[in-house]
Parts: C-alpha cells; sequence; structure tokens
C-alpha cells in the first residue's frame, strides 16, 4: 500500500518565502563571487570561457547556447571538481537530473524578489513556452509531484502568482492506488479538486521523480508537461542513455570541431548483474556501479573492496532490472580508478581546523530563457560528503560515507528526508570552503549546458516523426524490466 495523495489549491498572492526556503539559505546573504558570476553576461561568460580554452570554437559554442531545446528546458547536472597527477583541475559530469532540485538552497540574488529562482524560471521559461506552443487543451494549471514539497509548492505559487490564476498543487505518488490524477483517453491530464471534482489541465510542471514513466505517458500528450517523459527516457532520469547520449554527441563534437566535449567518469554501458565482478577488477577493483533508473542517492553502488562488492551482489539480488552502468571512480590519488583518459581525483574542500579534507559535488541547474535566447545559470549549490577523505583505504572502510554526496534519505515508509548538515550554501560562509573560482562556475555552466544538449538530442530522437519510437528505445535500452514499466 503506497502513501495517498491529495489536491492543494494555490492561489495567486499566497507565495511565502519561508514556505519555499531552508531556514539557512532565508538568512544567508550570497557570495560576492557567486553573485557576480550570475550577472556576467552570456557574452561575457562564453567570452572568458574561450579565452580559457583557446581551442574552443567560440561561435560554435555561442550556437550551442543559444540553440532552443525542443524538450529538455530546465534540468540540473551534478558535477565533481577534480584535478590530474599534473595539477590539471576540471569539472566533470556525473549525472543530469530532469526534476532537480535547488531553489530552497539558493540565497537570494535580489533581495526585493523573494521568489528568487522560482520566478526566474517560471517567467523566462515556463510562460514564454506555453505562449510559444499554443494549442493547449481547456484546462487549469497544475503542478504534480512525489516529493520535495517543499519546492514543489514554491513553483505552484509562483505559476499563481505569473498567470494570475488558481494552481493545483497535486502529490502523484508511485504507488498510489486511488491517485488524484490520470489521463483521459485524449492524453489531456485531469486532477482531482479537494471537493472530488476531476478537471482537465492544459499545462503542468513536473516534479514527479520516482519512476513517472509508469504514470505518465511517455509519449507525447496534450496537456504540456514540463519537462516530457522523454527527456527523463533520454537520460534525465535514466543514466544508461545518458552515457549513450553523451558519446553520441561528443562524437559530433569532435566531428565539427567545437574544440569542447562532455567530460563523464569513463562509462561501461548495458552491464548484467553478473559481469559486475570481471568489470570492476578492469577498473583495479575501484569501481562505481549504478541502478541506471534510480535517483537522489538511491541505486549507486561505490566499490573499494570485496567486502563492497559483496555487499552490492546481495542488496541487487532481487533488482528488477537486468541492467547496470559501471563507471570509474574518483577517490582519493592514492585509490581512484585509473581510465583511458588518465587518472583523476577530487579537489574536495579546503581542510577544516582539523585538516580534514571532505569530497564535495556542485549541483548547476539552468534553465533556456527564452527572453534573452540562450541557456542561463539559474541555481547553485554544494554537498559534502559524511566523513573526510582518507588517504588510504583498509579493507573495512566505507567509501560510500567518504564519497557519497546526496542529502535524500528514504525512510521506511516511502517518504523523504534530507541531511541539511552536508549542504554548502552559495553564501559567504560556505562557499569559501569549496575552494572554486568564478573560472569553475563557468566550466561547470559550459559542461552542463552540452550534457543537457545530448540529452535533448536523445529526446528528440525518441519522438522523430512525433510519437514515441519504442522500437530504437528498446534498441538503445534492452532492459525488459524497465520495457515493461513503460507507459506508452
Amino acid at each position: 500500500m503506497g502513501k495517498t495523495g491529495k489536491t492543494v489549491i494555490c492561489q495567486p498572492g499566497d507565495f511565502e518565502r519561508e514556505q519555499h526556503y531552508y531556514q539557512r539559505a532565508l538568512n544567508a546573504q550570497i557570495h560576492p563571487l557567486v553573485s557576480y558570476y550570475l550577472g556576467l553576461s552570456p557574452e561575457a561568460l562564453l567570452t572568458r570561457y574561450c579565452h580559457l580554452n583557446p581551442s574552443a570554437d567560440k561561435d560554435k559554442i555561442r550556437n550551442i547556447i543559444q540553440s532552443k531545446p525542443k524538450h529538455f528546458r530546465w534540468a540540473g547536472s551534478d558535477l565533481f571538481h577534480v584535478t590530474t597527477v599534473e595539477g590539471h583541475r576540471q569539472t566533470v559530469v556525473i549525472e543530469t537530473n530532469s526534476c532537480p532540485s535547488g531553489q530552497k538552497s539558493m540565497p537570494l540574488i535580489d533581495e526585493q524578489e523573494e521568489h528568487g529562482g522560482y520566478i526566474s524560471l517560471i517567467s523566462k521559461t515556463v510562460k514564454p513556452y506555453l505562449d510559444e506552443r499554443g494549442n493547449l487543451p481547456e484546462g487549469g494549471l497544475a503542478v504534480i509531484f512525489d516529493k520535495n514539497v517543499m519546492e514543489a509548492s514554491g513553483y505552484a505559487n509562483t505559476l499563481a502568482d505569473v498567470f494570475n490564476e488558481p494552481v493545483y498543487l497535486v502529490e502523484w505518488y508511485l504507488n498510489d492506488e486511488d491517485p488524484p490524477a490520470r489521463f483521459n483517453d485524449e492524453k489531456v491530464l485531469e486532477i482531482r479538486k479537494p471537493d472530488g471534482t476531476w478537471i482537465p489541465i492544459r499545462a503542468a510542471f513536473r516534479y514527479v521523480t520516482q519512476k513517472p514513466w509508469n504514470r505518465i505517458f511517455v509519449s507525447s500528450t496534450k496537456t504540456a508537461i514540463i519537462n516530457p517523459l522523454n527527456a527523463c527516457l533520454a537520460g534525465g532520469r535514466n543514466k544508461a542513455l545518458a552515457a549513450k547520449a553523451y558519446d553520441f554527441y561528443n562524437a559530433e563534437l569532435l566531428r565539427e570541431e567545437v574544440g569542447v566535449v562532455i567530460r563523464t567518469p569513463e562509462t561501461i554501458r548495458d552491464v548484467s548483474r553478473g559481469e559486475v565482478p570481471l568489470y570492476v577488477a578492469s577498473f583495479g577493483g575501484h569501481a562505481v556501479v549504478k541502478v541506471p533508473y534510480s535517483n537522489a542517492g538511491q541505486g549507486v553502488y561505490t566499490i573499494t573492496s570485496q567486502k563492497e562488492l559483496d555487499e552490492f551482489m546481495e542488496a541487487e539480488a532481487n533488482c528488477p532490472y537486468d541492467s547496470y552502468i559501471v563507471q570509474s571512480l574518483i577517490g582519493n590519488y592514492h585509490w581512484s580508478s585509473v581510465q583511458r583518459t588518465g587518472q583523476f581525483y577530487h579537489v574536495g574542500t579546503i581542510p577544516n581546523k582539523k585538516c580534514n579534507t571532505y569530497v564535495s559535488d556542485l549541483r548547476m541547474m539552468i534553465h533556456y530563457d527564452y527572453t534573452v535566447g540562450c541557456y542561463r545559470p539559474l541555481v547553485i549549490y554544494a554537498r559534502k560528503a559524511h566523513t573526510p577523505l582518507a588517504e588510504k583505504l583498509t579493507p573495512e572502510s566505507d567509501s560510500w560515507a567518504m564519497l557519497g554526496t546526496n542529502l535524500s534519505v528514504k525512510k521506511t515508509d516511502d517518504s523523504w528526508d534530507t541531511e541539511t548538515a552536508r549542504l554548502l550554501l552559495m553564501d559567504r560562509r560556505d562557499f569559501n570552503q569549496l575552494g572554486i573560482s568564478v573560472d569553475t562556475l563557468i566550466d561547470g555552466f559550459i559542461q552542463t549546458v552540452l550534457s543537457v544538449t545530448a540529452i535533448d538530442n536523445m529526446a528528440e530522437n525518441l519522438v522523430a516523426g512525433g510519437s514515441f519510437n519504442a522500437d530504437l528505445f528498446t534498441s538503445l535500452n534492452k532492459d525488459e524490466g524497465l520495457l515493461k514499466e513503460l507507459k506508452l
């Protein structure tokens, strides 16, 4: 028996900042360096990037940043700040998310705009897209979600203010036997109001994250869904296809001599459970194994010992899916995987008073800003691991405690909690711990745009001709367990 969802009506003027931000973010002042970075014009940002990367083709990268996405209009990439033996620092894309969190963790850039980044996304991306699309069915506006009510309600209240009409905030849980949302025969989304009546929805902002493809059509719907499900399957919630999307797009970037590629850990796709030990051994016994369709830190295993490998094999004995991805592990210099492009290891945080360094990642949320005609950074925050990064491993070392940065914790009742103590804000206090610069943020932005573009291209391939190409998807993603879940 799953959780039961309900619908709440959000009216214009209901937005209360205290309800949609962490308490720490409410009282935080944005770091001047981050504020400066976010204030850079698109051309200044591009000029600086190309100055530091002389082989990059400025005109071609400008075209990429300005190219309007067909499906993936809002996204967030998780980035590691890494270095090589020679001391060459760079950002590496770990994964890209089609329902990224982050608004509740972002200090205000403009103290006079209490909606913060919520209104930037709704007024500069969602509304212009809906105005441009047109041909929407009659109906209301909704936010559908299954976690992160703090941000989902923030988006709903902001939608109500921007569109000046009531917006329905609808919980749509994975195993809800009588959910307050459904599709009719014309593929129009309908939601159940608090009084029990059903009404059609013309457009829905989606924060449904847990297997959204089992209750939302993966093919096109008459109701506009932002982001649509093909963006999830193409890589936004499918790490296996994301890896292929990156490979395809990198090949195109090399062919077109753009002078930049998406940097990722070396990735082996379509690995059966029985093959995992062989590929872990090929990385020198240090690797990361992922269930491709999980998120929020679930289904990710860092393997640095036989004990951790055995724990993975036991934990995944009854997994409903047939394939995994295996990636090179980025750890300390003495125990990172060696991949074809060399060895990466974590830069980590600035040592604290105990001279401990922690692994941290950076979430870079971007959106396509229709008002200026290009991608723009929207939200940034960082997370650190539970325990310090050890110089050397022992057979009893807990590598996930040193390397895992995700803050979400799934509870026994399928609800979620957040370990905010490990959250690092872009404020005057936390930012200094990261040891990064404006140039790091610019590099992270370009990497995020490239990864989002790659997934958007894959999403377009999946619906070329106007309908979802199940045959192409099946050939790219040979996993019967996933295929059985798709709502076609």
